[in-house]
């Protein structure tokens, strides 16, 4: 593989194999985790629950036992609208591309042991996107407003920073213009940075350091405060075993979810600029401790637990993107793949062949402006 193919097939099957590693611990807290694990989860584990059909009825979905989540389903599917739609995307694209592919064909969903249509497993905030565009005909650049403000988009924005490689600001703009037909405030502002750290991880050369300083860069109000407490304080810790404490510590001011996950106030996941969603920061918290090595980024997240398998996926996407697809455990790889009937390779292949079909056209439309524009200089 070159070397553009390598980096995009790590971040799409690391984002992946973290997502099924924290899907069995989503909800829980740390202290919940190893009570029922019998320690710390190095790998593939059982759901938390037995009973998983019947244990929490709002989602009967059987996590655990190596299945990606809503988060993967989500990242595939904006691959092939990248595929499909031949460009780079805007809310728009949305609109015509990803909401036919929530609505309008059966997939195998391993959370529910069935082919059904992708509508049909995600979360909430997710069917909103069906429900003002396709049922509301909401204008695609302002239909995320007055969804639940969370970790929507960004738990599936990974493929606009592969599209945009090397170069952070342009995948912050591009996320973000996507993300307004989803998500808004601090939400929206998350799907930006976070493409941006998969840009920059996928620059040959990128370093940690390199990861977060984009995001510093870029990052606005509250997701920025939020970046830069946590990573301050990752910093000064040398493995995640122990971190937790100080790392719930230093984001909870930013963020709106209680400290009991499921018990939320009434200013949780409403609009603010002082504010940030808790997965990017830990994401990135857990890389700096990990120093980009890909195994304690995901296990990290996976045994901080709250929203574990966003966390993990957005960590595994970025760490997987800076170390490519052999930093990824095989071993993962395969039984992930294996036990949740999805092939984690490919669609990293696909994008990346997407990621250098446009640069081409970007390289042939920024010299045909260079062009135009000397033509305007000439005395």
């Amino acid at each position: 593989m070159t070397p553009l193919e390598d980096r995009a097939t790590g971040c799409v099957a690391g984002a992946a194999v973290g997502d099924a590693l924290g899907g069995a611990t989503e909800g829980w807290t740390a202290e919940q985790i190893v009570d029922r694990y019998g320690g710390r989860v190095e790998g593939i584990v059982p759901p938390y629950n037995a009973d998983w059909r019947n244990a929490r009825p709002i989602a009967p979905y059987h996590k655990g036992d190596g299945h990606i989540t809503d988060d993967t389903l989500m990242t595939h599917a904006l691959i092939r609208v990248y595929e499909k739609a031949g460009r780079h995307l805007d809310a728009y694209a949305v609109a015509e591309h990803l909401v036919p592919e929530l609505m309008g064909e059966k997939r195998w969903i391993p959370e529910l042991e069935a082919e059904a249509l992708p509508l049909q497993r995600i979360f909430l905030a997710e069917k909103w996107i069906v429900a003002r565009l396709h049922y509301g005909h909401a204008d695609p650049r302002e239909a995320g407003v007055g969804n639940i403000v969370n970790c929507g988009a960004a738990m599936y924005v990974a493929p606009v920073g592969i599209v945009n490689a090397a170069d952070p600001d342009a995948a912050y703009a591009e996320a973000l213009d996507l993300a307004g037909a989803h998500q808004s405030s601090y939400g929206r502002e998350a799907a930006g940075v976070m493409a941006a750290a998969v840009a920059e991880a996928m620059r040959p050369g990128a370093t940690v350091d390199s990861v977060v300083g984009a995001c510093l860069r870029l990052a606005k109000d509250g997701t920025r405060a939020a970046i830069e407490a946590v990573c301050e304080t990752a910093s000064g810790l040398g493995h995640w075993e122990g971190s937790f404490e100080a790392l719930r510590a230093a984001v909870r001011p930013y963020d709106t979810v209680a400290d009991t996950y499921r018990d939320q106030g009434l200013g949780a996941r409403r609009p603010s600029r002082v504010h940030s969603i808790e997965e990017l920061p830990l994401a990135l918290a857990f890389l700096v401790i990990a120093k980009g090595d890909y195994r304690d980024t995901v296990l990290g997240g996976v045994n901080y637990g709250r929203d574990a398998d966003s966390i993990a996926s957005m960590g595994g996407a970025i760490a997987g993107a800076l170390g490519g697809l052999s930093s990824v455990p095989a071993e993962w790889v395969e039984q992930v793949g294996t036990a949740s009937r999805t092939d984690l390779v490919a669609p990293g292949r696909a994008i990346a062949e997407v990621a250098r079909r446009l640069h081409a056209a970007d390289v042939a439309r920024r010299r045909a402006h260079e062009t135009a524009f000397a033509e305007l200089e000439r005395a």
